[in-house]
């Protein structure tokens, strides 16, 4: 029985483990400025990035506004999906790329005539 009750709870922490390792995105990051904090989690069937703190609130950036959705990972620590500039609005091709504790992520527009990336470290 014990065994049983052993294995029963190595399989069940297998999956759990698999998922934290495969998304090392998820989590609370707080940009290289120290403005604000992003805090990755599931959304549907991708991640999402969503403010959760902010240094100045003066500008048009709200906490709980989502700045990144519909991020999947393309390959291991990197992901796709859609940035979206918190003072104006519009959208752009994002991509993030995870290395530890560090994070570097950010948006095109125009075909990769107009870029912007921004850096995080892991935490908050």
């Amino acid at each position: 029985m014990l065994r049983f009750a052993l294995g029963l709870a190595a399989v069940i922490a297998l999956p759990v483990a698999a998922f934290a390792q495969a998304n090392p995105i998820l989590g609370t990051w707080t940009r290289d400025t120290g403005a604000s904090k992003i805090n990755f989690a599931p959304c549907g069937g991708a991640i999402c990035g969503t403010i959760s703190w902010l240094k100045d609130t003066s500008g048009k950036a709200k906490v709980g506004q989502r700045v990144f959705t519909g991020l999947k990972e393309t390959a291991p620590g990197k992901y796709s999906g859609t940035a979206i500039d918190p003072e104006d609005g519009k959208e752009y091709s994002g991509s993030i790329t995870v290395d530890g504790n560090s994070m570097s992520g950010g948006g095109c527009a125009l075909g990769g005539l107009i870029c912007k990336n921004v850096t995080y470290r892991r935490g908050g």
